[in-house]
């Protein structure tokens, strides 16, 4: 069988369980090398990316596979020649032992899914999704924080911030979660994943007030305004600035909190908080490796 990774909603909590087993083991330098000799990695970006494709093809590297790539697929591929999305997929299986996809198009890794003869990965999907993102950022708080009970304030773009609905679905698995939405009224989290996140008993209030959102939070995940989603610069620059974590409103938050971020950011966390031992941002995306080399071998072991 198999085994497609389009959303955070098809993760199990023993199936976390296991990644985040197999994200230790690596991260302390115990896996084999050369686990997944002889595979292909494609990874086939039509957004830009940094650490999302770097992280995934130093994790096949490292576990001894190759990768072949395109960073940029809406120029540098046939794409440019209108070749559909179906097509592309239809001949890179062929070449690949599985598919790393990143596309402008919400739903698009699921178009991609059904098409493919080797497992796709889901590096995110417009304004979808971004699972992959989603289970480094579980495994950041969980090796700091009891995920049970915790309370977490998730800050800025929340209705185009693909990393924010993953995590979430991830979230509603544990018990007694509390988050804070925190964003401006027409950047609020979807009103439909917000009733499918209730059904599962994820506790959830929004606010548009960072401040009062920073005193009682184990968890800051800041999060930036993202230009690409929007039609107008006119709209855009409503938003910007809007929510910005400098060192005095850190000073605000709970001694043990923890301060993260998807990256890149712009302006949301001012680089002074850079120096504040609770800032896990760029462990964040260090942790991004070892989970994603876990992933990938968990992949292949139950594909």
């Amino acid at each position: 069988m198999i085994t497609h990774i389009t959303t955070a909603a098809k993760f199990s909590k023993e199936d976390i369980k296991a990644i985040f087993s197999l994200s230790e083991k690596i991260k302390s330098q115990k896996f084999n090398k050369k686990l997944l000799a002889g595979k292909v990695m494609a990874t086939l970006f039509y957004e830009p990316s940094t650490r999302t494709r770097l992280s995934f093809e130093s994790a096949m590297i490292r576990l001894g596979g190759s990768v072949i790539s395109t960073e940029n697929a809406s120029e540098f591929s046939s794409a440019v020649k209108g070749e559909t999305l179906e097509d592309t997929i239809r001949i890179v299986h062929s070449y690949a032992d599985v598919i790393v996809l990143r596309h402008f198009s919400k739903g698009a890794s699921e178009i991609a899914s059904k098409i493919s003869a080797v497992p796709i990965v889901n590096a995110g999907d417009g304004a979808g999704e971004h699972p992959t993102q989603a289970l480094l950022d579980l495994f950041t708080i969980c090796e700091n924080k009891n995920i049970n009970g915790l309370k977490i304030a998730m800050v800025g773009d929340l209705k185009f911030g693909r990393t924010i609905h993953s995590l979430l679905k991830l979230l509603s698995l544990y018990k007694d979660v509390e988050v804070k939405l925190v964003a401006p009224n027409l950047l609020g989290l979807p009103s439909s994943l917000k009733l499918e996140l209730s059904q599962k008993g994820l506790h959830l209030e929004e606010s548009e007030n960072l401040k009062d959102s920073l005193f009682r939070s184990d968890v800051l995940y800041m999060t930036r305004v993202q230009k690409e989603r929007f039609t107008s610069e006119k709209e855009y620059k409503k938003y910007f600035g809007k929510y910005i974590l400098t060192k005095e409103l850190a000073r605000k938050m709970k001694k043990d909190a923890i301060i993260m971020h998807p990256l890149p950011r712009v302006n949301e966390i001012a680089p002074e908080v850079d120096k504040d031992p609770r800032a896990f941002y760029f462990m964040q995306a260090k942790n991004g490796l070892f989970v994603r080399m876990a992933l990938l071998s968990w992949i292949f072991h139950k594909s």
